[in-house]
């Protein structure tokens, strides 16, 4: 018998056994109305601040359109009268009022597609030049969106003098062409065109800084790969970077109708106070009624039904953003 066989093996104690962690019991839910409110707490000055500038003059506003009131009424002289609906039935029935929101989507329209086609290519084109020269571009286009309206129609008031007008000067250099004391104010379209172009120069440097922005989120290996594919620059724009751009080419384009309807200092000024027929538009228009024929009715009827008109726009467009989330 060997030793190995006669040795007792030590006896190895068994290991303990650990016992579970006991299971977690859900706490009970703490109280957070405290964190539930603090947003609304913090947004509450913001929210007083525009119901005391926003909601007081709209509900004036309606409650004005629905009244008769005039000088008499505003001096105190004669208790203001309920109208019912009197104002929007003369207003809806007045073929000239027809006229201005003809001019208005029209004048409004045109500013729309100029700001946003000369905007697009304005963006594109810093997209291919160099670094030093694209700051120059942005540093103009800043300088002019925070120009004061009221100089840049006094500057383009002198652009376009009869007298004194640069322009009819330049174009007067051309062979053929003679433009000295050409007014261009003589006719309707032909100034609203030119208030047409001040409009679109204060508004395209917004577009074109927030295009560029958007610009430099379409990926570059989606053009490379459509330019593989035989794709030119136009079949690249179309099918790569207009898709990506949408969302933001939607809002530009409904922000630029919002405020190209509701122009008001560059037609009031460029006409010297007392713009003609032919150049109202719905705001200079309702300004009119209300303080130079001098009835306030009237005049808050046509800017309510202004309201309305720019309601439908923002309408589109939550339903066109809405459709946008859901393709994403």
């Amino acid at each position: 018998m060997s030793a190995a066989d006669t040795t007792t093996p030590a006896k190895v104690p068994p290991p303990r056994s650990v016992p579970p962690p006991p299971a977690l019991r859900p706490q009970r839910g703490k109280r957070t109305s405290g964190t539930a409110g603090t947003p609304w707490l913090l947004l509450a000055p913001c929210l007083l601040v525009l119901l005391l500038v926003m909601g007081y003059p709209l509900v004036r506003l309606v409650t004005l359109s629905f009244q008769k009131f005039g000088q008499s009424q505003l001096w105190g002289f004669q208790p203001a009268e309920s109208a019912g609906f009197d104002n929007f039935t003369q207003v809806l029935g007045d073929g000239e009022f027809w006229a201005v929101v003809l001019r208005t989507i029209v004048f409004a329209a045109g500013c729309v597609i100029f700001t946003m086609v000369l905007g697009m290519l304005i963006a594109l084109l810093l997209q291919r030049v160099s670094g030093w020269v694209k700051t120059l571009v942005n540093i103009a286009l800043v300088a002019s969106w925070g120009m004061p309206v009221i100089v840049a129609t006094t500057v383009f008031k002198w652009l376009f003098d009869a007298d004194y007008g640069i322009l009819n000067a330049v174009l007067s250099k051309l062979p053929g062409v003679e433009m000295i004391g050409h007014n261009w104010f003589a006719s309707g379209p032909q100034g609203l065109a030119v208030i047409m172009l001040l409009v679109v120069w204060g508004a395209v440097p917004f577009v074109v800084i927030t295009l560029g922005a958007g610009l430099t989120q379409v990926p570059k290996e989606l053009e490379e790969a459509a330019r593989l594919d035989g794709a030119g620059a136009w079949g690249v724009f179309r099918y790569v970077t207009l898709p990506i751009l949408k969302p933001i080419i939607v809002m530009l384009t409904t922000l630029s109708v919002i405020w190209d309807m509701g122009v008001f200092p560059q037609v009031f000024v460029m006409r010297n106070g007392h713009p003609e027929a032919e150049f109202q538009i719905l705001t200079t228009y309702s300004y009119d009624r209300a303080f130079v024929v001098n009835d306030y009715a009237q005049g808050s009827a046509i800017a309510l039904i202004t309201v309305v008109l720019l309601l439908g726009v923002v309408a589109v467009y939550m339903r066109q953003m809405l459709k946008i989330g859901d393709v994403e």
